[in-house]
């Protein structure tokens, strides 16, 4: 079978999974040509990221005459086509109401997109995120393109499905995927009708990249990862670590991570009086994140949107409990068997989890970590998932 990957922006250092999925299918033999809108317009950091963007074909970065070449190209050879994709267009820009040239940008990569698949004889396109990139599949797909899925993470596409076209992109689509119970219970809120093409496949990692360490240190470290905005809420933790600076005057909260809410993050650091206990220390490689994990007590990520993040994955296989949110598919991982849950934005609520975590021994923490990693084992593990997807993507194909 002959299959691509299509993303909006890839590689970014916030969506590593995507990337671990596609290495694992090639783990089985199955090659995987990377599409992308766009590449990512700040700096990546992990080697792996960086290697890539050398494999990966843009269709708005770069060469502008090419796009422009290829989506003549298809407009010639398929020219009622091309014209059935115009109300398509519309629907697209009446349910989102965006600017117009969006739209007729989605149709440009569209054209440009059958020629690329064309040229490559490629038979099935995944993409992740019901974004720009399943809209650009879907309308290949009516030009007699290969035959699409996506996979829903939440949480910004499920605010408003109707705006996303999310029931029209799932009515094309060969199947979807949700990554939670969550995330399929609110894909059938919008449409009903594609209950039999909705199917759960966890995001996952691969345990063997993340030695179990059953250690529980005591260290006074907690670690925070992910990109610095108001959707994860780091923006509270200075005024929560605040409330438990005099009990601990040791903690530290260690911020991996960059993006727009930095210089906000400071100003809170300042005015709470705890430079000594968060500490930002910008992007970091995956195997960097890795290791601050490890050396850390547990996993602080107090987000107001999320899908499942992969972070609470890895620390929890590297036997590291959780402090998080009781949000979407969240609580389908992390419970009091193996971390805390609290509300998004309630400062006192995080404090409490500090707390908790604080004072938790060694052993009530390393049994935590050791649920934590049976619950990856059992319900996260890439390769069982790349498998299902790999059987899903060949049924598409019309293989057995």
């Amino acid at each position: 079978m002959k299959l691509a990957y299509l993303l909006g922006t890839y590689p970014l250092p916030s969506e590593t999974f995507v990337r671990k999925e596609i290495e694992s299918l090639e783990a089985f033999g199955q090659p995987v040509v990377r599409f992308a809108a766009r590449a990512w317009d700040s700096q990546v950091v992990d080697p792996s990221d960086i290697a890539e963007q050398g494999r990966t074909d843009y269709l708005l970065s770069g060469r502008k005459g090419r796009l422009f070449a290829d989506a003549l190209a298809t407009a010639l050879r398929h020219p009622l086509r091309s014209l059935a994709m115009l109300p398509k267009i519309w629907r697209l820009y009446r349910n989102a109401r965006k600017t117009p040239t969006v739209f007729a940008a989605y149709a440009l990569e569209a054209l440009a997109f059958r020629t690329r698949t064309a040229r490559l004889g490629l038979e099935h396109v995944h993409c992740h995120f019901s974004n720009n990139a399943t809209a650009i599949a879907m309308l290949a797909h009516g030009l007699g393109g290969p035959t699409y899925s996506f996979t829903v993470h939440g949480p910004d596409e499920l605010v408003d499905p109707k705006a996303r076209s999310l029931g029209m992109k799932a009515r094309g689509a060969a199947f979807v995927v949700a990554i939670t119970a969550y995330c399929r219970s609110r894909i059938l809120d919008e449409a009903p009708d594609v209950a039999d093409k909705v199917q759960i496949i966890h995001c996952g990692i691969d345990p063997e990249d993340f030695a179990f360490d059953g250690a529980a240190p005591n260290t006074s470290r907690i670690v925070c990862v992910g990109r610095l905005c108001f959707n994860k809420g780091q923006r509270h933790i200075p005024a929560a670590v605040a409330r438990v600076k005099d009990e601990f005057p040791d903690i530290v909260i260690d911020l991996l991570g960059g993006g727009d809410d930095e210089a906000l993050i400071r100003e809170e650091i300042a005015k709470h009086g705890v430079e000594s206990q968060v500490i930002l220390h910008g992007w970091a490689t995956g195997a960097q994140v890795r290791e601050t994990i490890r050396q850390s007590r547990a996993l602080l990520l107090p987000s107001y949107a999320e899908g499942l993040p992969i972070v609470i994955m890895e620390a929890l296989a590297i036997g590291r409990p959780v402090l998080t949110t009781r949000i979407t598919g969240i609580p389908e991982l992390v419970d009091a068997g193996c971390g805390w849950l609290f509300e998004p934005g309630d400062v006192d609520a995080i404090a409490e989890a500090l707390h908790g975590v604080m004072r938790a021994s060694s052993s009530e923490r390393a049994a935590m970590g050791a649920e934590g990693r049976r619950r990856v084992e059992a319900r996260h593990d890439l390769r069982k998932s790349a498998a299902q997807l790999l059987g899903d993507f060949k049924a598409a194909a019309g293989e057995t």
